[in-house]
């Protein structure tokens, strides 16, 4: 056995059984090892920011890591982007990245990078193996971190020679990572603020927007008056007909001061305090008074779910949660001008039961929970880190882990510019996703934060960095040559009609709704 046997054994024996890779020379002993181990689906991303977003959309259904297969330094660093998406949605991720053999370092041959410096900022943790005998120790760190806190991004970083080295090491479990209870101190903080009359609001995030946890929350609300709210940004909602009907907190920062105005009492439950995404000339940088009560009911080794129903003991919170479910609504199919409203629409009302939906549409989608808190059950991931790019490896990933449910994919079409390579693997490894580009040919966003800015009116220059229609992408041409059916409408009757019967059908499809 080799040091790159012993890290495919230890992944598996640890339960990371998919690897998304792209592999080069500093690899090739870890794709044998792959190769030699049929337990381990390996995916194939012609593109490395394809391979960390499909890793990050995996985890955040699967609820635990892929494993990753990156070319040295600058082979990460085309997938930094979104590990940074990985790491702000606290996705369980454990990247390998091969390097030079250790005693070839001395020459700066040209891929010579200096790793750690370049993983540190979007990984939780980073370790370089130094030997054979040491990877399946650091593989099994690796992804204990991984699993640590509210779920990490862990980089490995494989030496060559480590990996082509002769190893007796026995494989190494990963120690189970044991969540922790909810502090007496901070229990009693939030029952004595949910008991004095206040305005509250209670922000949750993370495992706290799953359907029993969301539910418990509920319940406190109801009995309390609270408010629930989600951050504006998370790795997953569970969210649909049946379920808690909970908003986020504004992307906008003058619709989110609106929203929180009146807060005198915040409790975040896998949360942070609200801050504006940018600065703004003018506005605050926090979004909730600056005489609000902060209280932090739990931390990251925290059970979310355990904490809320401590929290709902403790204020006596034991009905069902009937008034903040979501009742099924039938909201028809648009007719006429195809808008992003449309679109969003037209997905909410045709959804089926199961679905994930994955959100990368920006602008185009801001307002779509209104249109599908009463869609079918669904689970819904967005883009957490700002780093365009994710959307389409996002449902990639999502697919992979979850082969029997249907995976809808909200898509700007400026940032799906970003990583289109994933199209190609949606075609090979035959996934059932329907992709809808939300086609305004130009980076809508920009184009009102520019007004937020306060940078007056675009002028020539400001609107040829800005719109996105001379020449304008061809999304059907660009699909196919990836291998995925594709169809462009210009009408909400077309756009109903092609999404009915790709959500009918198996596979791969992209819809191009110009808008």
């Amino acid at each position: 056995m080799n040091g790159a046997d012993s890290l495919c054994d230890t992944l598996l024996a640890n339960d990371v059984d998919v690897c998304f890779a792209n592999p080069g020379t500093s690899e090739m002993h870890f794709v044998a090892a792959l190769d030699r181990k049929p337990q381990m689906r390996c995916i194939l991303g012609v593109f490395e920011g394809v391979v960390t977003g499909a890793a990050d959309g995996y985890a955040r259904m699967a609820d635990k890591p892929a494993a990753t297969l990156l070319h040295c330094g600058p082979g990460m660093a085309n997938g930094l982007a979104n590990m940074h998406n990985a790491k702000r949605a606290h996705t369980p991720m454990v990247n390998v990245v091969g390097d030079h053999a250790s005693y070839h370092l001395q020459y700066d041959a040209p891929l010579t990078s200096d790793i750690e410096s370049l993983a540190t900022p979007m990984s939780d943790w980073v370790r370089r193996i130094q030997s054979a005998d040491d990877v399946s120790g650091a593989a099994a760190a690796a992804i204990s971190a991984a699993h640590s806190g509210y779920g990490g991004v862990s980089t490995l970083i494989l030496p060559a020679d480590a990996a082509w080295s002769e190893t007796t090491t026995p494989v190494e479990t990963a120690p189970p990572v044991t969540r922790t209870q909810v502090s007496p101190d901070a229990l009693r903080a939030a029952t004595e603020a949910l008991n004095n009359g206040r305005n509250t609001v209670i922000l949750l995030s993370g495992k706290a927007l799953r359907s029993k946890a969301l539910e418990t929350a509920a319940k406190i609300a109801e009995r309390t008056g609270a408010r629930l709210m989600a951050q504006q940004s998370n790795g997953r909602i569970e969210r649909g007909a049946g379920r808690v009907k909970i908003d986020r907190v504004p992307f906008s920062v003058d619709l989110a001061l609106k929203a929180l105005q009146d807060t005198e009492q915040l409790i975040l439950v896998g949360a942070k305090t609200p801050v504006a995404f940018f600065a703004y000339p003018g506005k605050p940088g926090e979004l909730v008074p600056e005489n609000c009560k902060r209280i932090e009911l739990t931390q990251p080794d925290d059970d979310l779910g355990q904490a809320l129903e401590a929290l709902a003991d403790a204020v006596g919170a034991t009905n069902s949660p009937v008034s903040l479910l979501a009742e099924r609504s039938d909201i028809g199919l648009p007719t006429g001008k195809l808008d992003a409203a449309a679109v969003i629409q037209a997905i909410g009302s045709l959804l089926p039961d199961n679905a994930i939906i994955c959100d990368e549409s920006v602008t185009s989608g801001r307002d779509s929970f209104k249109s599908t808190f009463g869609s079918a059950p669904h689970d819904f991931l967005q883009i957490t880190g700002g780093a365009i790019g994710i959307g389409i490896p996002m449902a990639t990933g999502a697919a992979v882990a979850c082969p029997d449910r249907k995976v809808v994919l909200m898509q700007a079409d400026g940032s799906g510019m970003y990583t289109l390579q994933a199209l190609w693997t949606q075609a090979r490894e035959q996934l059932d996703v329907v992709t809808v580009i939300f086609a305004n040919r130009s980076y809508a966003i920009l184009h009102n934060e520019f007004k937020q800015v306060g940078a007056g009116a675009p002028g020539r220059n400001a609107h040829r960095m800005l719109d996105l229609d001379s020449p304008a992408f061809d999304w059907v041409h660009m699909a196919n040559a990836a291998g995925v059916e594709a169809a462009r409408v210009t009408t909400s009757e077309a756009l109903a009609d092609v999404l009915k019967s790709a959500m009918g059908r198996k596979g791969p499809f992209l819809i191009e709704a110009v808008i």
